[in-house]
């Protein structure tokens, strides 16, 4: 699938927004943690995913109802859905100065179309040592999701199944998706709010 930048600026990919609070001090702490100058970027990149994938609980997966939005809590709570991992992966990364968006894809929710279907969120990283943007999938693995840092052939949590109506939307955006982040705000029970309102497409 070819990617489809929504701002032709890539600085618009550095921004900090209000979920994406990149200067909070505990971001910072982090940053000083995870991060030194002797790292190239791509070194960066797969450290930051993996933290995100493998430190920060998905909500659904360890059956915890917090839920979280801004990268800062996300990183305080160490819980998340993918919504909120997004936006913690997003200003890791920000923080030092690479580019990175925001990606979706139409999703069933559990495992059949009766069960509904949910809108999913990742990222994509623009790795200018290689001049390409790559998707990264840190929502968390655990049996049959394999999701990896991989520069050449994509690792991602899901494969989409379009005879089931799943989607892959292929832009990549500079702010999270509002739907995404209006059920965030909207909910204060994380499984609740994962079995009967997220959004189903962009």
């Amino acid at each position: 699938m070819k990617l489809i930048c929504e701002s032709g600026q890539l600085t618009d990919y550095l921004s900090e927004q209000k979920e994406v609070d990149y200067s909070n001090p505990i971001i910072k702490e982090k940053r000083e943690d995870l991060f030194n100058s002797a790292q190239t970027e791509i070194e960066k990149t797969k450290t930051a995913f993996e933290f995100v994938r493998d430190e920060i609980g998905h909500s659904w997966d360890i059956q915890g109802k917090r839920v979280t939005c801004m990268a800062s809590d996300v990183l305080k709570y160490k819980e998340g859905i993918c919504y909120a991992k997004s936006n913690l992966l997003a200003a890791l990364l920000r923080s030092q100065h690479i580019p990175t968006g925001f990606c979706y894809q139409r999703l069933m929710l559990f495992d059949s179309p009766e069960k509904g279907y949910c809108l999913h969120a990742l990222n994509a990283v623009y790795l200018k040592s290689l001049n390409k943007w790559i998707r990264l999938d840190a929502r968390g693995n655990k049996a049959g999701i394999d999701a990896q840092f991989s520069l050449e052939e994509e690792k991602l949590a899901f494969t989409i199944n379009e005879k089931m109506d799943e989607k892959d939307y292929p832009v990549i955006y500079v702010h999270p998706n509002p739907k995404t982040i209006n059920v965030l705000k909207g909910h204060n029970d994380a499984l609740e709010m994962y079995k009967h309102h997220l959004p189903d497409s962009i």
